[in-house]
């Protein structure tokens, strides 16, 4: 967000980044590719917590006009929110919606909640996030599910082959009962067998579940990720030697 406004949350662009980043988006889309415009910001801007939510309201506003003639596209309001107070987490996403709809946007917008939007912890931590109202009724829950210890997708050690499914578990029935849809906006395994069949495990529950789940994006590709322990980039990321056949399995 500061690399786009570079003063305030309703300050001006800077025109040469908002270009490169619409070009980018056009070069994926063109191809029938999707984009999805993630401020990866946690709920924060120049590190402070975001409290004016009338702010984040208009720049979401701004900067969905910008890209709402392109139905590939996709807006995602904030990148795991964390260390918020709930209610404000709730509201925040609720002005991104109000903001993105008030530019004239039709696209699905995902919402994501506290505590990094983790799935094992959703239904405790971001009930109150079954009150978010869309006139377009599109609004997609973004959970993101680790397979490590913590869930903090900092170690390639799986706990085990089913603690993808069993970490999402609660998420699915939180997801049925109030009549909402998900995706998994963020999930990898290491370049392992326990991991690999973890990874499959959750894949398959998925599936198994796509009345309220819409998929599941790997973290991350890319090469500024180098030597990162799940990089799907290729030829040589770790996520790509290991899980591309996989993947495509279920694309």
């Amino acid at each position: 967000m500061e690399r786009l406004t570079t003063s305030t949350l309703t300050g001006d662009y800077n025109t040469a980044y908002l270009q490169n980043l619409t070009e980018v988006v056009n070069h994926i889309t063109a191809s029938g590719g999707w984009a999805v415009l993630d401020p990866h910001n946690y709920g924060r801007f120049f590190g402070n917590i975001i409290t004016d939510t009338t702010a984040f309201q208009t720049w979401w506003k701004n900067f969905a006009s910008q890209f709402k003639s392109n139905d590939h596209v996709i807006f995602d309001t904030n990148n795991e929110y964390y260390g918020l107070d709930q209610t404000l987490v709730l509201n925040l996403n609720q002005a991104a919606i109000n903001g993105i709809r008030a530019a004239g946007a039709t696209q699905y917008v995902f919402v994501e909640g506290n505590q990094w939007s983790g799935a094992w912890s959703w239904a405790d931590v971001n009930d109150n996030m079954k009150a978010l109202t869309d006139p377009l009724d599109k609004i997609v829950y973004e959970m993101h599910q680790y397979l490590d210890s913590d869930s903090s997708g900092t170690s390639s050690t799986c706990v085990s082959t089913t603690i993808g499914v069993e970490r999402v578990t609660a998420a699915t029935k939180w997801l049925r009962a109030n009549g909402k849809v998900g995706i998994i906006g963020e999930f990898a395994g290491g370049a392992n067998s326990q991991c690999q069949s973890a990874v499959k495990n959750l894949l398959d529950y998925l599936e198994a579940n796509n009345d309220v789940w819409k998929g599941a994006l790997w973290w991350a590709a890319g090469p500024w990720w180098q030597d990162y322990i799940f990089s799907l980039e290729p030829p040589s990321g770790p996520g790509y030697q290991y899980y591309n056949s996989l993947l495509k399995a279920y694309a």
